[in-house]
């Protein structure tokens, strides 16, 4: 009797150990920058270690910085949905046409500086206007870069006049028409080469986030770092993204998506915005104050309507897509106003 009790013991603790081994998972997270990068080390490795934590072991991450998993950045949607990795840190406009509703957002001139500032908005934006654009993904968080900037190597900007002929690197198509409406030539390449690209010539500067100065070291081949007046609207925004692949999240335990719930949406775009934003104040801070250049409210205002038609011209060309640009531009605006 009792080696058949300590039999069914055996089996039963053998059972429970198998039942929490199926019961932990391991989600495979894949970005595009280093590991030593903003973005991991202070928002989704402790946003990892809060799903660690909560779940009491059963959630844990598994990062791949860089493209380890293989691909490119305009890749990194598709490898979400197709589960590649099952959860990816990506910009829409890399996986250019795909995501269309959200470039409304990176059009010039429309949300404010600061992660939190804009974050706010392009939340609303996503769960008024845009959640069209993610339908086969579990979106964990959309959010911005905190407004892009100029920075130049050997000519400050303060005009529109001082932007005719620069050759400057554009983070997404949209960004490449903001430029060119300025009288600028955009050169499209992530922030991992533009560095090199300005110390050989390739390009005099780029529109960029101040967040990625000192982690591409921009701040190192830049002279010049030229703002738009306090209070007023950023050049333009990248926006950003976390996706997850939906049927990983559908196939857990419930308990583990409530915990996963709670710290998404809201919550993640807010980790995104603490960090952004210190980190955009550090880099302005331990610029040398010769090499801030503000654009007055007369400048601005010619940058402004020489980029008017922009918009106009994105809502024509969406709206042919089936989409009503014109309501995506007007609810843009009104958000951001609001």
């Amino acid at each position: 009797m009792k080696v058949l009790q300590l039999a069914a013991l055996a089996t039963a603790i053998g059972c429970a150990s198998l039942a929490q081994a199926a019961d932990t998972y391991t989600l495979k997270v894949g970005h595009f920058l280093p590991s030593t990068s903003n973005a991991q080390v202070n928002i989704i490795e402790p946003w990892c270690e809060q799903l660690r934590q909560e779940s009491n072991d059963r959630l844990k991450c598994q990062l791949y910085p860089s493209m380890q998993l293989g691909g490119t950045p305009a890749k990194l949607a598709d490898m979400a949905r197709n589960g590649v990795a099952d959860i990816v840190w990506t910009a829409p406009a890399y996986s250019a046409g795909k995501f269309p509703r959200v470039e409304a957002l990176e059009l010039p001139f429309m949300l404010p500086y600061g992660g939190k500032a804009g974050n706010d908005i392009i939340w609303k934006f996503y769960e008024q206007y845009a959640k069209d654009d993610f339908k086969g993904y579990k979106v964990l968080g959309v959010f911005g870069d905190g407004g892009m900037d100029l920075h130049t190597r050997g000519k400050p900007v303060k005009t529109l006049a001082d932007l005719q002929g620069l050759k400057l690197r554009a983070s997404s198509r949209t960004a490449a028409k903001t430029l060119e409406a300025l009288g600028a030539t955009p050169v499209s390449m992530p922030p991992a080469q533009m560095t090199e690209a300005i110390s050989k010539g390739v390009v005099d500067g780029a529109l960029a986030s101040w967040e990625v100065v000192p982690a591409t070291k921009l701040n190192e081949v830049t002279q010049y770092h030229s703002a738009t007046p306090a209070g007023e609207t950023a050049f333009g925004y990248t926006v950003l993204t976390m996706l997850m692949n939906q049927k990983k999240f559908d196939g857990m335990p419930k308990d583990l998506q409530e915990i996963i719930d709670r710290n998404s949406g809201p919550a993640l775009n807010d980790r995104f915005a603490a960090a952004w934003d210190k980190a955009m104040d550090s880099a302005r801070s331990a610029t040398p104050a010769e090499g801030l250049v503000a654009i007055d409210a007369a400048a601005y205002k010619g940058m402004q309507d020489a980029t008017a038609g922009v918009a106009a011209a994105w809502a024509k060309d969406i709206s042919a897509q089936g989409i009503d640009g014109q309501q995506l531009v007007d609810g843009v605006r009104s958000l951001s106003a609001r």
